[in-house]
């Protein structure tokens, strides 16, 4: 409950009148009294009346009081942000995992039209995939061979997007449609930036999958449609067989480190 009303109320303006008959229905003499000080009946009835109000108020600044179990709990659930993670490029710049995107197929649940895969992968954050369809609203992206992979990176940006950020995110893998198996569901808060998931086992092993298939469950407020504005997908980057060579942290030494 915002402050001005508080002190409107006990100031004896207009609004006190309506407090002041809340307070008589619930049989209190104040709702800003020390919780210390009342019991029973009436201690349940402050306390539900707090919870009704979403603990709004602070009644430690208003009585000098203790702080009332609600605020405590409410303050206890509400949710972080989701952090947003480093740029994958700083992955790559290590050497010790290189994105494989472009060697799978992809293909979407559904898309209006102009915004669909290449907008999902143009390593452009302004452009977005946008859903057109019944949720979940699936990516796949299937490889030709059993590839494996370690890290899922992708890039929400609610301040943008709003109702069409995800909230809910499951990361399923398998062999094809048929035995797709989750092994990551997320839980996300307004996130503004990259999501990094690992795609490891219990033993911190990267997976070995022919399929991805990243499935959004649900959408900040209730959305229905979705925006995802990219996603990468990364392997470890195999040590020579012939010997160690210092890792290439540089663009150009990068270009230059594999024979194709």
């Amino acid at each position: 409950m915002p402050q001005g009303r508080n002190a409107r109320a006990r100031q004896g303006a207009p609004g006190g009148a309506v407090e002041r008959g809340r307070e008589g229905r619930l049989g209190l003499t104040s709702l800003y009294c020390d919780p210390s000080d009342i019991s029973g009946e009436a201690r349940r009835a402050w306390e539900a009346e707090w919870e009704w109000r979403g603990a709004a108020a602070d009644p430690e600044k208003l009585s000098g009081s203790k702080q009332s179990p609600q605020a405590s709990i409410f303050k206890m659930t509400t949710p972080n942000k989701t952090p947003p993670g480093a740029d994958p490029k700083q992955l790559e710049r290590t050497g010790t995992v290189r994105e494989i995107g472009s060697q799978a197929v992809w293909s979407l649940s559904s898309c209006k039209p102009g915004f669909g895969v290449d907008q999902l992968r143009d390593d452009n954050l302004e452009t977005y995939w946008q859903s057109d369809g019944s949720q979940p609203h699936l990516v796949n992206i299937q490889f030709r061979r059993k590839t494996t992979v370690k890290t899922l990176c992708i890039y929400a940006d609610y301040k943008s997007d709003e109702s069409y950020t995800p909230s809910k995110i499951s990361v399923r893998v398998g062999n094809n449609f048929h035995n797709l198996q989750e092994i990551r569901q997320l839980e996300l808060v307004e996130p503004s930036g990259w999501i990094h998931v690992p795609l490891t086992d219990n033993h911190k092993k990267p997976t070995r999958t022919f399929m991805i298939q990243i499935a959004v469950l649900a959408n900040h407020q209730n959305g229905r449609d979705t925006h995802m504005r990219q996603i990468k997908i990364y392997t470890p980057v195999e040590e020579s067989s012939i010997g160690k060579f210092p890792r290439c942290t540089t663009i150009d030494f990068m270009m230059y480190r594999s024979i194709r």
